[in-house]
């Protein structure tokens, strides 16, 4: 029986965590099948993944794309993938176990059972829900989660949450061509345009662990296109609309 969800899982150098995070979509009490976008990673991830798909063969998928190609390529390809193949629910999930697997239940929830277009896994819902993270990197989320708020004038706590449930009909909507962010920006343009769409979206509080295994992806880079980007963004929203003709 296929599943009406799918959860997008992009990887680079994932060895030590994408069995055990597969493993752990799959023993939940609700059906998810796995889509891994695999950016060319040199440390064998995509292997281990192929082989798993022996074990689950109508339940995992991989996408092998060459060479990094940034965070929001990936998820634009996913989601491409997800409307061709016709799933009902599209979820966005990191790796690395920062994002617990047993919260897919919930944002599944929020969009299955109480009709929300968009369901966001939120660590600033309820005061701040980040484990492990160095205090000066919770500020720079926090504080650029409240400037983006400020900018682009919508009420989402987390901007950059990169977990998340979109039904159908939102991913169907959005010109994903218009999509112009690669990087942590992606996960605020795509909120952006699904709020400019008159989306009905909620925050799910979570909490975020931050990874055990494996190297964090984060750089001086991807903040400057946040910071900057979101100013340009704001201003071409006022000439542009997201949706798809």
């Amino acid at each position: 029986m296929m599943s009406d969800s799918i959860v997008i899982i992009p990887t680079y150098n994932e060895k030590e965590n994408v069995e055990a995070m597969i493993r752990k979509v799959f023993s939940l009490p609700q059906a998810f099948d796995v889509l891994i976008i695999d950016d060319g990673s040199p440390d064998g991830t995509a292997q281990i993944v192929k082989k798993l798909q022996t074990e689950f063969p109508n339940q995992l998928f991989i996408e092998e794309r060459k060479g990094k190609l940034g965070l929001g390529t990936a998820y634009i390809h996913g989601f491409k993938w997800s409307l061709a193949n016709n799933y009902e629910y599209t979820f966005e999930m990191d790796c690395d176990f920062s994002h617990n697997p047993e919260d897919l239940m919930k944002l599944y929830n929020a969009c299955a059972k109480d009709g929300y277009d968009l369901a966001i896994g939120s660590r600033y819902i309820k005061g701040v829900n980040v484990v492990n993270w160095p205090m000066g990197r919770i500020l720079m989320s926090y504080y650029a989660s409240a400037y983006v708020r400020f900018i682009t004038r919508t009420k989402i706590r987390d901007t950059t949450s990169g977990f998340k449930c979109y039904t159908r009909k939102v991913l169907e909507t959005i010109d994903l061509n218009k999509i112009k962010f690669k990087g942590y920006a992606f996960q605020i343009e795509m909120k952006f345009a699904a709020i400019k769409l008159g989306f009905k979206v909620v925050e799910i509080p979570i909490i975020f662990t931050d990874r055990q295994q494996g190297a964090s992806k984060m750089s001086g880079g991807i903040f400057k296109e946040a910071i900057f980007g979101v100013i340009q963004m704001k201003i071409l929203s006022w000439f542009k609309s997201y949706k798809k003709v």
